[in-house]
């Protein structure tokens, strides 16, 4: 199996770039990961969000958190990229994510 490519939607590829650098550095690790067909070290599924998107979690001393899904053939949507400064996800955040998703579904769906 090749490599997935990644496909970042709204600024999540900007929200991404301004965490910090060892932050950056382990989200990059982590998407490279599922671009391989692994999984990453620290995830958990967000069903707030839609069915198939996932949550990798990143700690360096503050929480970040990269919004994906991966389960088109196509490759892996980057739905958002947040720092987590509470224990649960702003409602915001999981809207916005949300916005992508559907507008994500919606292309595919005119594509066809």
């Amino acid at each position: 199996m090749g490599t997935k490519p990644l496909f970042f939607l709204g600024s999540s590829r900007d929200d991404l770039r301004a965490f910090p650098k060892k932050a950056r550095q382990i989200a990059g690790h982590e998407l490279f990961q599922i671009q391989q067909g692994l999984e990453p070290s620290d995830w958990k599924p967000v069903r707030a969000v839609g069915t198939g998107v996932r949550e990798i979690r990143v700690k360096v001393k503050n929480a970040y958190r990269i919004l994906y899904i991966a389960k088109f053939a196509e490759g892996i949507y980057v739905l958002h990229a947040f720092e987590k400064d509470t224990r649960r996800t702003r409602p915001t955040d999981i809207a916005l994510a949300r916005k992508r998703l559907r507008d994500l579904e919606r292309a595919r769906a005119a594509r066809k």
